[in-house]
């Protein structure tokens, strides 16, 4: 299959296929696949620290995507849907993982980092203390570079409630990095 450059026209009103063909609704849904799993796969990673793990969660909501497809291709933002579901995934194999730990050895589970984080490692340290969706919303806040009413949408929770995350993750990391001072409340 040939790669374009260009955005293919996504699904037209809500109810309708647009007369499209499963071989046109396949194409639209490879093309979008092939420009946004590397990004999900990255945010997924920075989230659990576990590279192969992302793989499978965003493998996972694609897969989920593909079978509702000619719904959310009609979506204006189809891609914070597949980021949502597989954020929502990679939270929930973070509590598995921990309860894991728990139930295993009576700690907590921790895996060393493997592929892209951030260069500092006492910031990844400080980072995985936080709750996941602390995490989640310093990922995508710094690493993504996504607006607070985006990071809402995705986490499913009122714009408030991501501002929220995000302060109190800033407060946590500042303590954690011994960083005092700077306002940590400027969140667009």
């Amino acid at each position: 299959m040939v790669m374009r450059s260009a955005r293919p026209e996504m699904g037209t009103r809500a109810g309708s296929n647009g007369g499209r063909t499963m071989r046109e609704r396949d194409a639209e849904y490879s093309w979008f696949f092939r420009a946004e799993y590397p990004q999900v796969v990255r945010t997924v990673h920075l989230i659990l620290r576990d590279a192969g793990r992302a793989e499978d969660i965003a493998q996972e909501a694609f897969l989920a995507l593909y079978a509702r497809w000619p719904r959310i291709s009609r979506y204006e933002r189809p891609e914070l849907w597949v980021r949502r579901v597989a954020i929502r995934l990679a939270v929930r194999a973070a509590g598995r993982e921990r309860i894991r730990g728990h139930l295993e050895r009576g700690a907590p589970a921790a895996t060393p980092p493997s592929g892209p984080t951030p260069g500092d490692p006492d910031l990844v340290r400080a980072i995985r203390t936080l709750s996941p969706a602390q995490r989640v919303a310093v990922v995508l806040f710094y690493f993504e570079d996504r607006p607070a009413s985006e990071i809402a949408r995705i986490l499913g929770c009122a714009e408030s409630t991501a501002r929220v995350h995000l302060a109190h993750a800033r407060t946590r990391l500042a303590e954690l990095l011994g960083e005092r001072g700077e306002e940590t409340t400027n969140v667009t």
